[in-house]
């Protein structure tokens, strides 16, 4: 037991020792202020050095952003839209070092994309897990705002599991959001939990609301680096629709034998795709795609990411307190409207 939330338990005495009655003033506030401040400067120590400034263009058409290093042979993580429409990047460290850069693999689905910073040994982060994220937990965001680099804000994660049109124009499921403030330039940097492991990758903030910043979660851009690294691209399966993660009703796990304890509903079809052609509705619950079990926005995605396109999946659906199948051929995503 940490001696921070020894203090709450025991109110700072030792058992067995004589209660002094005498007030300690600002003792609560000093002890919930140190361990808060441990936790920051403890993660802003550790992921500093794995952030950087990245640069596109220049003059009036440059812009820039932020990234993380996740590979000490320089692969880093950004937005799709930060380095959108250029093949080369400039990297700056946290040290003032500036390095050239080449764009890998992009996906503007997700709003991701690979740069891989020249050089080797470079510092490095780690991957935290997304799916065990909670509101309220502490969440640090560290980026460039503004050209003001290796800057650092703390929050709270705000909300899981929302839908957000990204700077690039399409829509991204399943997004973080947090309060930790974001600004232009923080695009690209990782938001971090309070072990220093990144947990997502924060991508937009909604003007001018104060407190609303989004991040699209680390396990998605886990999915998908393989291929970006392979192929430069993803190729995943399309399917036509937009899901959120509900949970599901006891009785009917039970009744179906159903081990998780959440599903994906339909929230919106389009018209003719393979999810509408397949016989799916609004309001459906996908349980179960591909032969495995779906719990989450995420494994829908890594199901859609790992089965081949143009053959057909079977998809476990709950409608209106049955289970049923459908066979849904999934196509592959349209190539996106470069604008």
């Amino acid at each position: 037991m940490s001696r921070f939330w020894q203090h709450f338990i025991t109110n700072g005495e030792t058992p067995g020792e004589p209660q002094d009655p005498s007030p300690a003033p600002h003792t609560d506030h000093e002890d919930v202020l140190d361990a808060f401040s441990r936790a920051v400067v403890g993660v802003a120590d550790k992921l500093r050095p794995a952030v950087v400034n990245l640069r596109v263009g220049k003059g009036m058409r440059g812009g820039s952003g932020s990234g993380v290093l996740f590979t000490p042979d320089g692969f880093l993580l950004t937005n799709h839209h930060v380095v959108q429409g250029h093949d080369k990047v400039r990297v700056r460290l946290s040290d003032g070092t500036e390095l050239g850069g080449t764009v890998v693999g992009n996906d503007p689905w997700t709003d991701l994309a690979v740069v891989q910073a020249d050089g080797d040994a470079f510092p490095f982060a780690t991957f935290g897990d997304s799916a065990k994220l909670k509101v309220g937990q502490l969440a640090v965001a560290i980026g460039s705002p503004l050209g003001f680099e290796s800057t650092v804000t703390a929050g709270v994660v705000s909300a899981l599991g929302r839908t957000l049109r990204s700077v690039s124009g399409h829509l991204v499921d399943n997004v973080i959001q947090t309060d930790a403030a974001l600004n232009p330039g923080n695009s690209g940097g990782p938001l971090v939990d309070s072990r220093g492991r990144v947990v997502g990758i924060n991508t937009a903030v909604i003007q001018p609301a104060q407190g609303i910043c989004f991040a699209v979660p680390i396990n998605t851009a886990k999915t998908i680096l393989p291929q970006l690294l392979k192929h430069g691209r993803v190729i995943r399966g399309y399917l036509g629709l937009h899901v959120r993660q509900v949970p599901v009703a006891p009785d009917l796990r039970d009744k179906f034998r159903i081990e998780q304890k959440s599903g994906v509903e339909l929230l919106m079809l389009e018209e003719d795709g393979p999810a509408q052609n397949a016989g799916l509705w609004i309001d459906d619950i996908i349980v179960g795609f591909g032969g495995k079990p779906v719990a989450s926005v995420d494994d829908l995605h890594r199901a859609l990411t790992q089965l081949p396109v143009g053959l057909p999946a079977k998809a476990a659906v709950l409608r209106e307190g049955r289970l049923i199948e459908r066979a849904v051929v999934p196509a592959e995503y349209p190539s996106p409207v470069r604008g």
